[in-house]
């Protein structure tokens, strides 16, 4: 399926401009900002939730911001979730599962956005 192959990376633009963030990189990750929030947004398709280790271990966290949200579709975000809750990551973080209709559903935690 086309949609699971790719990142959502404009469906992850699309939701944070809906949630009234601002965006300026053309990236596919992204730094979305609003009033004191600034958030590494990285959207991850399938294959990346089914491997997330390689994407981020090892990451120097020192320049980004203490959020991130992880932006995959709906049907790859309760793993995501599992590997992320076990990896205990060194900063608080944000599953958005969206779908190719623009519908979004914060999967953790529940009252973020």
């Amino acid at each position: 399926m086309a949609t699971v192959t790719m990142p959502p990376s404009e469906e992850a633009r699309t939701v944070f401009k809906r949630l009234g963030y601002a965006i300026d990189e053309e990236e596919m990750q992204f730094i979305a900002e609003r009033k004191w929030r600034r958030v590494l947004v990285t959207p991850m398709c399938e294959s990346d939730v089914e491997s997330p280790e390689r994407l981020l271990e090892g990451e120097d966290t020192t320049d980004y911001p203490r959020l991130r949200c992880f932006v995959t579709w709906k049907q790859s975000a309760e793993t995501l979730l599992t590997y992320l809750r076990s990896a205990k990551p060194p900063y608080d973080w944000a599953i958005i599962g969206v779908d190719r209709d623009g519908d979004f559903e914060v999967v953790y935690p529940h009252s973020w956005a």
